[in-house]
């Protein structure tokens, strides 16, 4: 049996993956270092990995933005010239994936996610309050980081909220509330510059996506509603498990053929 020219087997390794990955993102981040995978480990090729992932993690993005955005935790100054930077950051992010030959990708990815993995597992703890900076200074750092970083969350994804998470709250001096709340609208209008893109190319299996955001969607309710101390003790073998699967294949693919 097949579901989208997938093997029934294949599309639910993706339900599952990118369940745990919404479970683990809602318990101490990290989401996106176990769905990019999970789709690869299920044999979809790297552009539609990419592109379907980014509809399923759209979805689920969403839902939590507006959660932010109802409790005041969003900054709109800083944040509506984000959306326009994020999204053409993102938009010139995925053309860049898009022209780039699939085998290279792999050899990319290799770096980029334990990279991006090392990062969110070793984050430091976040300001409660806000620091004295200059306000144009802040801006410039706000502005440029929505689209530097949502160029490269078009271009691959991963780590995308931690690395706008460090820049919002250390260099930019943001409260944690406010950071991440401005995080989430980032992170969400780049996402929809992304699949905007991708789908314009052709690479998103809306099908998949969509049962997938269903399943992320479904991870991140039960996540959010447990109360875990240490939750990276959770987190961190969930995705040194995946990134090492992960490895074995693409460099199975790549050398032995």
């Amino acid at each position: 049996m097949e579901f989208c020219g997938y093997p029934i087997w294949s599309v639910a390794l993706i339900c599952i993956g990118v369940f745990v990955a919404g479970f683990v993102d809602a318990i101490g981040g990290g989401g996106g270092i176990i769905a990019v995978p999970t789709y690869l480990l299920a044999g979809l090729p790297t552009h539609y990995a990419l592109g379907t992932n980014k509809l399923s993690s759209c979805i689920g993005t969403a839902a939590s933005t507006f959660r932010y955005i109802k409790n005041g935790y969003v900054d709109w100054l800083l944040a509506a010239p984000s959306i326009f930077l994020a999204i053409v950051g993102a938009h010139f992010g995925t053309k860049l994936q898009l022209m780039m030959d699939e085998k290279y990708l792999k050899y990319l990815l290799l770096i980029v996610l334990p990279v991006a993995a090392f990062i969110m597992l070793k984050k430091k703890q976040m300001p409660e309050t806000r620091g004295d900076i200059n306000p144009w200074l802040q801006r410039g750092i706000v502005w440029g980081a929505a689209l530097i970083i949502g160029a490269y969350d078009g271009f691959y994804g991963p780590g995308a909220g931690t690395f706008l998470l460090f820049a919002f709250c250390h260099l930019a001096k943001l409260d944690v509330r406010t950071s991440s709340g401005n995080v989430k609208v980032v992170n969400l209008s780049s996402n929809v510059g992304a699949v905007a893109t991708s789908l314009m190319a052709g690479k998103v299996l809306i099908p998949i996506g969509l049962l997938a955001a269903a399943f992320s969607f479904t991870g991140q309710y039960l996540g959010a509603g447990l109360t875990i101390k240490n939750g990276s003790k959770i987190v961190r073998p969930v995705i040194v498990l995946v990134l090492l699967l992960l490895a074995v294949r693409v460099l199975s693919e790549l050398f032995v053929g």
